[in-house]
């Protein structure tokens, strides 16, 4: 069965969600993607969403975070202060993440593209809730397409700390030990991190992807992890539920 590059990304991101974790997920594509884990792998992974909702049984994708559709039948409906507090309390095991550039440590940026704040060449959102999912969540993915614009040796901004400048910088600002960045899932590949530089690097090419065309798409030196694997294309199974259950108006996966 034939798929499309956000196919490919909301798959491999459902494939790294464990049963009975506890995930916080924006609108859009990480949405799905957990959607899509509690369909295949993991039925009780808890969905935690910015705006209060806790655990709810979604009907349909919703279109935000404070979307109706995100209480459906949940555990609690409550507050950011208290989702983020859970993040705090330790008790987040994975965050989704986004942005307009990210760097070799897995800093984001989600401000601004250009040097100067006040005038910009692009105005961004901004944080939102993401700095703090970054700062206090044990794990986490980011989702992004794979050019050397967005991939950049030095953030315009820094929104969201990664690894800020390396080993020991994030205990050094004061963030919990062991917490950080962990997967980028792209159009290309899925990348990790260095266990002792925490620098980027590649740790499976997606289907008919070379190395060659991942480091060209790439801002800044990558390096490899051995062994360097293979990601399993997507099945018959995972693309059924997508397209029938999961996104069945095809607002992310696109027209067939």
């Amino acid at each position: 069965m034939t798929y499309n590059k956000m196919e490919l990304m909301i798959i491999c991101a459902s494939r790294l969600l464990e049963n009975g974790r506890l995930v916080t997920v924006g609108t859009g594509a990480p949405c799905a993607a957990t959607m899509l884990a509690q369909k295949l792998h993991a039925p009780d992974l808890v969905m935690f969403f910015e705006a209060g909702g806790v655990a709810p049984q979604l009907p349909t994708m919703p279109i935000s975070v404070g979307d109706s559709r995100t209480y459906y039948r949940g555990l609690m409906a409550t507050s950011m202060c208290d989702i983020m507090e859970t993040c705090q309390r330790g008790l987040m095991d994975y965050a989704f993440l986004g942005g307009a550039q990210i760097d070799p440590h897995g800093n984001l940026n989600s401000t601004i593209i250009g040097t100067d704040y006040h005038r910009p060449k692009v105005r961004l959102p901004g944080s939102g809730g993401a700095c703090d999912l970054a700062s206090f969540c044990w794990r986490v993915i980011t989702l992004m397409n794979h050019d050397p614009r967005r991939f950049v040796p030095k953030l315009d901004f820094l929104t969201t700390p990664g690894y800020l400048s390396g080993p020991g910088a994030r205990e050094a600002a004061g963030l919990p030990s062991g917490t950080g960045p962990y997967r980028v899932v792209t159009d290309l590949a899925i990348l990790g991190y260095h266990e002792e530089t925490k620098r980027m690097e590649v740790v499976s090419l997606h289907p008919g992807v070379a190395l060659e065309q991942v480091r060209q798409q790439t801002g800044f030196p990558l390096g490899v992890r051995e062994p360097l694997e293979q990601t399993p294309a997507p099945t018959d199974q995972e693309l059924h539920l997508l397209r029938t259950e999961v996104d069945p108006h095809r607002y992310l996966i696109g027209r067939a």
